[in-house]
């Protein structure tokens, strides 16, 4: 850790540009490391990508939002970032009362804005692959640190082998708590008395979206990059159903080798943030997906329609044949994830005759509600269920000895039903991603479309260290 001491009337840097410029002579000597920079948006990209052009280093963004009390939007209780992490304060939390409905409403509207920076920011392109890589995670500044550990524990996540977290400006007592959480803090001012980050800078006006997006063109243009997709279809849509018009999210990248329609759970919608975080893994690996309200605000009010699964699932088979009548979106290979109540309709649905859904997914699901559909399934099917889920997981061992198809099921060791442990939903969302890969070929609009663009990156297929218990039949 170098300290250096600020400038006349406390300020050590005249603008973010010349924060990287000196930070990245800090950090030169990482540049045989081969590193990745991660930028935390808005105001620590320009520092970054200083910080890359000298350490010639690919650079990308690692997207993180503030949770803000409902009352006291300013004051956070917790943070959410990219593959599904959350970070709260349980004491805060605690002493001011908050309800998990509080807490679901504040994440749901913070996952929505987090999901549009990430589109807006990398224009499409998926994230840098970092396993393995030693990773610079920048920022202009720290105050509490709490957006930095919710990076850091993406970083980790994603296989990450060494994490340096570097900054202009930080307290020393915030830098000395992160020491713990990486493998070293670069802080080149740690003031005693610390009241704000601007103060340290000249010019410290705020970083727009154009800006990030454009210095992150720039760096993925000059080569230096990893090789990306690109986002081809990204619209709110509404899906006219008996009578009804079910509100729905369709994202599909271009070369997309199939599409997953989302079977949310009970009491959820397409906004679940849950599910975003998957459907967002989804992109990723080059797959479309259709988050979409299986019922009307009204239905939903009628508790017997949430648990109606002949009615879900009409419906999900309803929202698959208007993919199909969405131009080439409806040439892909479709698959269906379901969470819950919502993996009961997903596989009725499966299960229903003339139905050409490729592969199935439920996540911390109720197959026994199927039915009778549940035996006519003939699609590769795996069922997700958390380890702490007991009622659930016995539900499904049982379920998966009544599937007449090819069937694995996946135990995330420790996890509870809504998989909101630390690591829980990313292995879910590497797991599905994963079976679905496998089993939605790509269709020959997807190869057409896919020529159209820059060449996609290699995308994973293997699966995380996870307890597995394997069933296979027919």
């Amino acid at each position: 850790m170098t300290v250096v001491g600020p400038s006349r009337k406390g300020m050590a840097f005249a603008d973010r540009k010349d924060a990287g410029r000196r930070l990245a002579a800090r950090l030169a000597p990482l540049r045989d490391d081969r590193p990745v920079v991660l930028a935390l948006p808005r105001g620590g990209v320009p520092v970054a990508a200083e910080v890359a052009r000298v350490l010639q280093a690919p650079f990308d963004v690692i997207v993180v939002r503030k949770l803000g009390l409902p009352f006291q939007p300013e004051l956070g209780f917790g943070a959410i970032g990219e593959d599904g992490v959350r970070l709260l304060d349980a004491e805060l939390v605690r002493r001011v009362g908050l309800t998990e409905r509080d807490i679901a409403r504040v994440e749901a509207n913070e996952r929505r804005e987090l999901i549009r920076r990430v589109i807006t920011y990398r224009e499409g392109r998926a994230p840098i692959d970092i396993e393995g890589r030693t990773v610079v995670i920048v920022d202009d500044g720290l105050a509490t640190g709490a957006t930095a550990r919710t990076a850091v524990r993406i970083a980790k996540a994603r296989g990450a082998r060494r994490i340096i977290l570097a900054v202009p400006v930080a307290p020393s007592d915030t830098v000395k708590e992160l020491q713990a959480d990486v493998d070293q803090v670069v802080s080149l001012v740690t003031p005693p008395h610390f009241v704000a980050v601007g103060p340290w800078y000249g010019d410290f006006r705020q970083t727009s979206d154009g800006e990030v997006a454009a210095l992150l063109r720039q760096n993925a243009s000059s080569g230096v990059a990893d090789p990306a997709l690109a986002i081809d279809l990204d619209r709110e849509v509404t899906i006219p159903i008996d009578g009804a018009e079910l509100k729905g999210i369709l994202q599909v990248p271009a070369g997309a080798r199939g599409i997953v329609l989302f079977a949310h759970g009970n009491g959820s919608s397409r906004l679940s943030p849950r599910n975003l975080s998957v459907a967002q893994g989804f992109h990723a690996r080059g797959l479309g997906t259709l988050l979409f309200d299986l019922l009307t605000p009204a239905e939903a009010s009628d508790r017997r329609n949430v648990f109606d699964v002949e009615l879900l699932g009409g419906r999900l088979l309803e929202a698959t044949e208007w993919t199909c009548r969405q131009g080439e979106v409806g040439l892909l290979p479709r698959g269906y994830f379901g969470a819950s109540t919502g993996a009961a309709a997903a596989l009725w649905a499966a299960g229903s005759p003339g139905n050409t859904v490729r592969a199935v997914v439920s996540r911390g699901g109720r197959p026994d509600l199927a039915g009778d559909r549940l035996h006519l399934v003939r699609c590769p099917t795996l069922l997700i269920v958390g380890g702490a889920d007991r009622d659930v997981l016995e539900l499904n061992r049982v379920a998966a000895t009544h599937l007449d198809c090819q069937c694995q099921l996946a135990v995330v060791p420790a996890a509870t039903h809504l998989f909101e442990e630390p690591g829980a939903l990313e292995e879910v969302a590497r797991l599905s991603g994963a079976w679905f890969e496998k089993y939605l070929p790509a269709s020959d609009v997807a190869v057409i479309a896919a020529s159209r663009y820059s060449k996609r990156p290699d995308i994973r297929t293997d699966q995380a260290d996870i307890s597995t218990e394997l069933g296979f039949h027919g």
